[in-house]
């Protein structure tokens, strides 16, 4: 499955991942690349508790980014 993520750089430097088709599937990392793994993790251990509860997957979120000039 992909899911998308979405990623944002913190006052503090740090990276942070988030799952929007999985509430509260949310990570970080020192840097961009260490974000995204991280959030793959979390992601495969939150789609592991649902299966391993009996609970529906939910489908990944179709989205665009679209370009708009100001």
């Amino acid at each position: 499955m992909k899911y998308k993520i979405t990623l944002q750089l913190d006052d503090n430097g740090i990276f942070i991942a988030e799952c929007p088709a999985l509430p509260g599937c949310i990570s970080q990392g020192r840097t961009r690349t260490e974000a995204v793994e991280n959030i793959r993790d979390a992601i495969q251990g939150y789609l592991g508790s649902l299966k391993k509860h009996h609970e529906p997957i939910p489908p990944p979120i179709d989205e665009e980014v679209i370009e708009v000039h100001a």
